[in-house]
């Protein structure tokens, strides 16, 4: 499962649903609005997004992942809006039945959405606001399948 969302994430809900009978462990990356970038003081965050090429690109993060390790359940989510300090902003989790496979698939998931996908990021700081400037689009080499294998 896949999907940006305007709503706040239920992390409860998400490690329910990726978790299975057959798993013996999950891997689960949270990440959370914090209360700096570097020496400036921030208040809050807005994300937004190219939603329907952002989850697009999330399933074809989805099916590289499955095609490089063995897992059960995959879920990403990303939030898009106003987030305060302290708010959920993305989760991404998966189950396989053994925690190495589950360590690196969440990590790439992580990795290529921060790479890859259409979300942008507005910072809201004691010195104004500002775009901040995403990673460089390095994953798009290392993706195998979806719409950018060859």
């Amino acid at each position: 499962m896949v999907s940006i969302s305007t709503s706040t994430i239920n992390v409860p809900a998400i490690i329910a649903a990726v978790a299975t009978p057959q798993s013996g462990a999950m891997d689960i990356f949270i990440g959370t609005v914090r209360n700096n970038s570097g020496a400036r003081k921030i208040s809050r965050l807005e994300y937004s997004a190219y939603v329907p090429m952002a989850e697009k690109l999330m399933t074809a993060i989805e099916l590289d992942l499955r095609s490089k390790w063995s897992v059960h359940e995959v879920i990403m989510v990303h939030r898009v809006g106003m987030l305060e300090v302290g708010d959920v902003a993305v989760v991404t989790a998966v189950s396989s039945a053994h925690r190495k496979e589950a360590f690196e698939a969440c990590r790439f998931a992580i990795d290529q959405i921060k790479s890859i996908v259409p979300i942008w990021k507005k910072e809201f700081a004691d010195d104004g606001e500002m775009w901040v400037e995403g990673e460089h689009l390095e994953g798009i080499q290392e993706m195998k399948s979806g719409p950018f294998s060859a």
